[in-house]
């Protein structure tokens, strides 16, 4: 049994006591017509207050968020410019190195055409 304490839609209280459950119609009254307008008011300053203290705590969870974005995304350029540098001084290395063998393969080649032509014109 529903009272007029008890009602099953917050805001409204019920005109009578009859059940919806018993299949029996209940009809409800706005807030306005069953409490003070002082204390409606007093409910909406409170909403009004709690609701620009979540905003205020949302945008400085927005400019944290950014700022950790910002930090992570200069670390992450960090990182990769150092990456970047390391594969270049690797690739500079290796290209010395291919050098150097190139110039031995050809010191080489040169050293066994001369080998072999002076072993062919001594023949």
């Amino acid at each position: 049994m529903v009272t007029k304490s008890e009602s099953p839609i917050e805001g409204k209280s019920p005109v009578d006591e009859k059940s919806p459950v018993e299949g029996k119609s209940v009809e409800f009254r706005h807030k306005i017509h069953t409490e003070p307008l002082t204390q409606i008011l007093d409910e909406i300053e409170d909403s009004i207050r709690l609701a620009n203290e979540a905003a205020k705590d949302a945008r400085k969870a927005a400019e944290e968020a950014r700022m950790a974005g910002e930090k992570a995304a200069n670390e992450a350029a960090r990182v990769a410019s150092e990456a970047i540098h390391h594969v270049e001084e690797t690739a500079r290395k290796a290209l010395e190195l291919a050098e150097l063998v190139k110039q031995a393969g050809m010191d080489a080649s040169n050293s066994y055409q001369k080998r072999v032509s002076g072993k062919n014109s001594g023949q």
